[in-house]
This record gives C-alpha cells, structure tokens and sequence, in this order.
C-alpha cells in the first residue's frame, strides 16, 4: 500500500519517484496555503471598505499616487516646458494650489527668463485659453499632461493646469467639492484677466471630466458659460463608472457590490454625476473617447454624448462626439498622439467652438 501511493517504505532507500512524490505534496501544501491567503484577502476587502467607506474615496482620488516621482513642480522647464510659469493661488484663506501657465508656442522665445507679471500681461492676448482638468493619481507635471499642453500651445492656446487641493504640491485634502470650488476660482482668476472677449475652453479627462461638468454647469446656472465643454475620455456617473472599472471586476457580480463598494463613494458626497449636469448645460460640447480605453469603458462615453444630445439646454448647441479606432492603440490617456486631433481642434473652433 505504502508503494502504490509513492511514500517511502522504512528500511528502503528514496529512490526518485519517492522525491519526486514528496516535492509534489509540498508544493499542494504551499499552494493550498497560497489559496487560503487569497481568500481571506478577497473576504477582507469588501469587510474593510464596508467598515471605512473613507478608504474608498482614496481609492477613487488615489491623489497620494505622485507619478513621475521626483519631478519638481516649480520647475515646469524640466518637463520641456521652456514657455510654462509656476505659481500659486489661494482659493481659500491658507490653502494654496499649485498652477502652470503655458503660453501659446509661438510666444516661447519671447518668454525666456520672462517672470510672472509678463505671463499675466500675454493674458490679454487674443488666444484663446484652455483651463484644463486633470483626472486622478499623478500631477499637473504627469507625462501624458505635458504633452497634451505641448500640442495645445502649438496650435495657439494658453493653457493653464493646476492640480487640485489634496494633488501634488497643492493643499489640503481631496473632495468632489473642493475640487470644484477649485477650478471656478481658477475660472474666474483668469475671466478676471482675460480680455473680454477671450474664450475660455473647458478641458477634462477622466475624473476631470466630473468636475469640469459640474464646474460648466455652475457657470451656466449664473449665465456666464465658457466658449466650451470638452471632455476626454468621460464617464456618465462615478457609480457606473467604479462599476466598469477593470478593478472592480472581480467583484462585479458579488451579492452586495453596490451596496458594498458603490454606496462607499456615496457616503463620501462622491457623486460626478455627468449625466445630470448635461441637462443644465448651455455652450458647445465635444466629446473625444478611444475604443480600446479599459479605464473608462468606451461605451459610457458614447452613453454621455446620446444623453447631451438630448438635452434640452443644450438644445441650438453643437455636441459633437470623436471615436478614435482601436487600431490606433489610444487608450485611455493617449488621445494627445493622434495626428488629427489639432484638425479636430481647428475645426470645432472654426465652425462650433
């Protein structure tokens, strides 16, 4: 019996097979062990969040995730930004974010050694201005960022980026509200500035696009909206959008994960909710999505431009939604490299922006 099961007989010597045999249960005991672990992290996770519903919103804002690290965000030059100025506002009394102002191209020898009162006078241009928002984890120095200002000061924009209160060398902690409240005192810091005449364009990514509808939609409720809503890569609400996201799925079809995991985000006065606020916005709206995002899933999106383009305030507006093919391998953050896009651009400005 001890033979047929390939355990050693006393008095005989291990042969292979024995060694063999013996490596083999081992290995299902570490396995097994490996397993358990496992488990008992896939339990616990849905216990913690539950009991710190907090933890849920840090996964959502992941603002502790700084990448690039070491970049220093008072140099903007060592991104390759030779015509940016780095400076910092106080949107409340003792909180200061971090902003970027990049002059359009074209302006970028005159702006060697240039200070930031020469950055405030080319305010008045006649260039129109990008106020970009950018979406969670990283900087206003991220890579993907930077290169997305590159292309838009080529084609003859200011662009000013700032990172939220919570983000990068700003203060403070992150909330939907603050992150709001930031970007109309940037809004109306730069109105302040501009000639009146000046449009300014409202540019989100990703979690950014939740706040720059609410951010268009609180101008539109006080009459003053921008020249234009631009959305890159957005999603209809932070629930559908957390419920699509890749690292939910393997939890997706768990009994309870709405109530688990999504009402988490609710309990911290998360809500994004896009798809409200396109029934309270009133100015030209372009949506510009990849098919092969896998953070945003392409189809919420499309799902966001079906309901602006039934929305009754932006009834005699143009909205306008730009697919790009799988096959050009986009993604979520790489819309920047298409070489269409500064005629999209040109194009939306010329006839609808």
């Amino acid at each position: 019996a001890l033979y047929s099961v390939g355990l050693p007989v006393p008095g005989r010597p291990l042969c292979d097979l024995d060694l063999v045999s013996l490596l083999r249960l081992g290995l299902v005991g570490k396995l097994k062990r490996v397993l358990l672990w496992l488990l008992v992290v896939y339990v616990s996770i849905p216990v913690i969040i539950k009991l710190c519903p907090s933890i849920q919103a840090k996964l959502v804002f992941l603002n502790f995730v700084r990448l690039p690290y070491f970049i220093d965000l008072k140099r903007p030059l060592d991104q390759g930004l030779n015509h940016t100025h780095n400076f910092y506002l106080e949107p409340e009394t003792g909180l200061k974010i971090g902003v970027w102002h990049t002059v359009p191209a074209q302006m970028w020898r005159e702006a060697q050694g240039k200070q930031g009162d020469w950055y405030d006078s080319m305010l008045t241009s006649t260039h129109p201005l990008i106020l970009y928002l950018h979406g969670n984890a990283g900087t206003r120095g991220g890579d993907h960022r930077v290169q997305l200002y590159k292309v838009l000061s080529s084609l003859g924009y200011h662009v000013v980026a700032f990172d939220y209160r919570g983000w990068g060398d700003s203060d403070g902690s992150p909330s939907e509200g603050g992150m709001t409240s930031d970007a109309l005192f940037i809004y109306d810091w730069l109105k302040q500035r501009l000639d009146t005449k000046t449009p300014i364009y409202i540019w989100g990514h990703s979690l950014g696009t939740g706040v720059a509808t609410n951010l268009v939609r609180r101008l539109c409720d006080r009459g003053s909206p921008p020249g234009a809503l631009i959305l890159e890569s957005p999603f209809t609400n932070i629930r559908e959008e957390a419920k699509s996201h890749p690292f939910s799925m393997v939890y997706r079809y768990l009994p309870g994960f709405d109530w688990i995991f999504l009402d988490a985000i609710t309990a911290n006065n998360i809500r994004f909710a896009s798809d409200e606020n396109v029934n309270h916005i009133s100015c030209p709206v372009l949506i510009l999505h990849a098919e092969d995002d896998s953070v945003v899933p392409f189809h919420l999106g499309k799902k966001l431009y079906n309901m602006a383009s039934q929305s009754k305030s932006l009834s005699g507006h143009k909205v306008q939604f730009v697919p790009f093919s799988s096959s050009l391998a986009y993604k979520h953050k790489f819309i920047y490299r298409s070489p269409e896009l500064p005629n999209i651009l040109r194009y939306e400005q010329q006839n609808f922006l």
